[in-house]
């Protein structure tokens, strides 16, 4: 059994003890789809506001690659994306250029992309020195699903980002690769909220296109 293979059915057997998942069928669809195990298992997210802990407000901490704790605070007044993934993911390695790009040209509009690996740590450290990321990466395996569902927002597959408010409120969850076309909504958004454009619940009902 490879290891991504090992991971990919440790990831269906947490998920199994607290989120129940749906499947589109082939009926549905209207097409003849065949099951990918390369794909993000699919679940239907809990709505934005919905918190395990009766608050919006995202805060966990976990090692970053070189072993440091590091916490969510440490990025207040900053809009956040914060992107699980994991190197055998293969959209999740898709749109880190994406993200990469994100992160250099909007540091200055005070947007900070987290990247959450939720897998090995020797794994992650070899494909870093591939990737060269320029934003922070936390790794975790199961303390990596549970900082999402300590968020209130249950962990249901690989590509998953939250947005997350410069004051740390949720803003949005999303499930599945990230496209250009998201980043650009998203920072009109944390502009927005900045400018007084937005508050709070306008800005998750624009995300709501997402």
């Amino acid at each position: 059994m490879t290891k991504s293979v090992a991971i990919t059915i440790a990831l269906m057997l947490l998920l199994a003890g607290g989120v129940v998942g749906y499947f589109i069928t082939k009926e549905q669809q209207g097409l003849a789809v065949e099951a990918d195990a390369s794909q993000p298992v699919a679940a239907a997210p809990a709505p934005v506001g919905e918190s395990n802990s009766g608050t919006d407000v995202v805060e966990f901490s976990l090692n970053d690659i070189d072993g440091q704790t590091r916490q969510l605070s440490e990025w207040q007044g900053k809009g956040r994306l914060i992107n699980f993934w994991a190197t055998w993911c293969a959209p999740c390695r898709r749109e880190i250029p994406l993200l990469k790009s994100t992160q250099e040209r909007h540091a200055g509009d005070d947007i900070q992309v987290i990247g959450i690996a939720v897998d090995f740590q020797e794994d992650v450290e070899a494909y870093a020195e591939e990737a060269q990321f320029n934003y922070p990466i936390l790794v975790g395996q199961e303390d990596a699903m549970a900082a999402a569902e300590d968020s209130g927002v249950p962990f249901v597959g690989l590509p998953f980002t939250l947005i997350v408010a410069p004051d740390g409120q949720l803003l949005k969850s999303h499930v599945g690769e990230i496209h250009q076309s998201h980043i650009d909504l998203i920072v009109e958004v944390f502009g927005g909220l900045e400018g007084g454009r937005y508050d709070i619940e306008s800005a998750r009902a624009k995300l709501s296109k997402l």
